[in-house]
């Protein structure tokens, strides 16, 4: 099991809380408030993911709901929860749940840019001809990631700065994405 760096946790919420405070665009703000009032649920935007993969002997189903909210035309941040299942009949079961925290930066109106710290916890079971092996271990991600945005939806990819391919869910540290938020 790998231990965390809370030096790195503690650089990374530096980071994040860096990119707010020289992102908040006052004048923006000031816009907004003086044209309508807004109350925060009106301004929190709602997306996320769902797959569905089933086949003979097979099934894989996964949801990740998530929220941003928009500090500026620039920066949001926002939270999210993931949980999937996926089972092999007779060889092999996973339930893996968790959350997510994501800062979004989009510096200009197509291109976005992502920072996203995922804590999950991993369960799974496979049988080999008489012998049965469960683990159950906590796994945390550090994505990097950057996109083509157009309009609600963002196409592009992210990378896993904690990627070890012994202890990670996912086989590759670089995995594409979609994104929407409505």
């Amino acid at each position: 099991m790998r231990k965390i760096n809370f030096n790195q946790v503690i650089k990374l919420n530096s980071i994040v809380i860096l990119f707010v405070l020289i992102g908040f665009d006052n004048g923006y703000s000031q816009t907004i408030a003086n044209k309508t009032p807004t109350m925060f649920w009106e301004k929190v935007q709602f997306g996320g993911g769902f797959g569905l993969n089933l086949g003979s002997g097979y099934t894989e189903i996964a949801i990740a709901p998530s929220a941003i909210y928009p500090l500026n035309r620039y920066i949001s941040v926002g939270s999210g929860l993931i949980g999937s299942y996926t089972r092999l009949k007779n060889q092999y079961s996973s339930s893996i749940y968790g959350v997510s925290a994501i800062s979004l930066f989009n510096p200009i109106e197509k291109i976005q840019l992502s920072l996203e710290l995922e804590q999950i916890r991993v369960n799974t079971t496979s049988s080999f001809i008489s012998n049965q092996v469960s683990r159950k271990y906590w796994n945390t991600g550090l994505y990097v990631g950057a996109g083509y945005r157009n309009g609600n939806v963002t196409l592009g990819a992210r990378y896993n700065l904690l990627f070890d391919k012994n202890e990670s869910t996912y086989s590759d540290a670089l995995m594409p994405f979609i994104r929407f938020y409505f």
